[in-house]
């Protein structure tokens, strides 16, 4: 029987952009205009590890790399997937899958435009890796939890990317396997980097695991071999890592992983966003929140597991914790009647009053909606008014959920919000315009370019 990383590699080989269905090829534009959103937002948040990662990126400015996003420097292509990944990932705006395992399968879309662009790859063929690592990351999430067992989601993205930038650099089936072996007996993260009181590293993590997959691509191009049976073997992934066979029926696939996604209507931890919409449905009713004599959140296991169950959470010190924390974004939600960028700004989550109101939250695990996930990530707020009132309202599909998708005119709109401050209202209308013909004209560069600041 052939390994998996074979099978891996001759699936990925063999994808061609005439495979894939025009509302695929539709849908990675759609993604690729939200991630380039969702960085230039940090990029107008001056996001300090974002800057840190771009720094370092740059001292390796190189002639044939790809560039650095807000700048017109080119860095070796691998650095390039780091730094960018780093933007795309800071605000926790990018898109996100539910299964056993969740993630945010857009961390692949800055190494893959990193990959396209130094090794002038078309556009076509963009958007078929594009589509690939979609498929392998969310195939990987369905087949097995790591977070079940201490590691972090962004493990399975070093595996997506290898093999997605072993396609744009045009490496046969075989060459493909060995980039994938590489990448994947370097691929453990800790999940510890998500525990706690979170830090820089929490926006740095996936865009890690990306550059690692680039990396062993690029070496696998020269002719680099990487060990095998990278997932069956003695001291390999399934039994180290993964803790059981990945089984994965390659002929079931259908290059459409993508559609099955969610992007995000709010900047925050996905789990929290029909919290968001059921907590601003209420507010109107609430008045002042000094009328709120109490709240109960009742979400799914996964929810509380991930931003609802330690002590951190009521107490933000933090923007990468506050994202992260169930009770506060549904207490800012209900104090402000907004969240955005600016619910996450210091001043704000260490205001006296937003923290009064936090200490009367409360985070309840509750099996029936538990049973729906990951079908839905869905949540159930109740306010008890101090006049004896209560209010209650139950979420189950989020805006822009793949139950409730954002329309091209809503991710425009979202685009805009986060891109203009930086770029002017016409420069963004611009980089949409060059994505949605990126399938025609190939100018992965160009695009690049047109995101450069003064």
């Amino acid at each position: 029987m052939s390994t998996l990383a074979k099978r891996f590699a001759a699936y990925s080989a063999s994808l061609v952009f005439e495979d894939l269905a025009p509302e695929v090829v539709h849908e990675v534009k759609r993604r690729i205009i939200d991630s380039l959103g969702c960085a230039m937002g940090a990029l107008d948040a001056e996001a300090e590890p974002c800057l840190i990662a771009r720094r370092v990126a740059g001292v390796s400015a190189t002639i044939q790399g790809a560039t650095l996003l807000g700048t017109r420097t080119l860095a070796p292509p691998d650095w390039a997937a780091f730094a960018n990944g780093c933007f795309v990932r800071y605000l926790d705006f990018n898109d996100t899958y539910l299964s056993l395992e969740p993630a945010h399968p857009s961390d692949n879309i800055a190494p893959m435009l990193a990959i396209a662009e130094s090794s002038g790859a078309s556009g076509r063929d963009l958007i078929v890796a594009i589509t690939l690592a979609y498929e392998i990351q969310c195939r990987l999430c369905d087949a097995g939890s790591l977070r079940a067992r201490g590691w972090d989601h962004v493990t399975y993205v070093a595996l997506s990317t290898a093999l997605g930038a072993a396609r744009l650099l045009r490496l046969d089936a075989a060459r493909a396997e060995h980039a994938l072996n590489i990448a994947g007996v370097q691929s453990a993260a800790l999940r510890q980097s998500r525990a706690g009181e979170l830090s820089h590293w929490k926006a740095a993590t996936v865009a890690a695991a990306a550059r690692q997959g680039v990396f062993a691509a690029l070496l696998a191009r020269e002719g680099m071999t990487g060990p095998s049976p990278m997932f069956e073997g003695v001291f390999g992934f399934e039994k180290l890592v993964a803790g059981q066979a990945i089984h994965l029926d390659f002929t079931q696939w259908d290059a459409a992983m993508i559609l099955r996604t969610s992007m995000k209507f709010w900047p925050a931890e996905y789990h929290s966003q029909s919290a968001i919409h059921a907590a601003l449905t209420l507010r109107p009713a609430i008045g002042s929140v000094e009328n709120i004599a109490s709240v109960q959140i009742r979400s799914h296991a996964a929810g509380v597991e991930i931003i609802g169950n330690e002590p951190e959470k009521w107490r933000p010190e933090n923007r990468e914790t506050a994202d992260h924390s169930l009770p506060y974004i549904v207490a800012a939600a209900l104090t402000d009647g907004e969240i955005s960028t600016r619910q996450f700004a210091p001043e704000r989550f260490r205001d006296p009053v937003l923290l009064d109101l936090l200490e009367r939250v409360m985070v309840e695990k509750d099996d029936a909606l538990t049973a729906l996930y990951p079908r839905a990530a869905a949540n159930l707020i109740t306010v008890r008014l101090r006049d004896g009132r209560t209010l209650e309202q139950r979420c189950d599909y989020a805006p822009g959920s793949a139950a409730e998708p954002l329309s091209d005119a809503n991710l425009a709109a979202k685009f805009h919000r986060l891109a203009d401050p930086c770029l002017g209202a016409e420069r963004a209308k611009e980089v949409i315009r060059r994505v949605h013909e990126i399938d025609a004209t190939g100018q992965v560069r160009e695009l690049m370019q047109t995101l450069a600041t003064a």
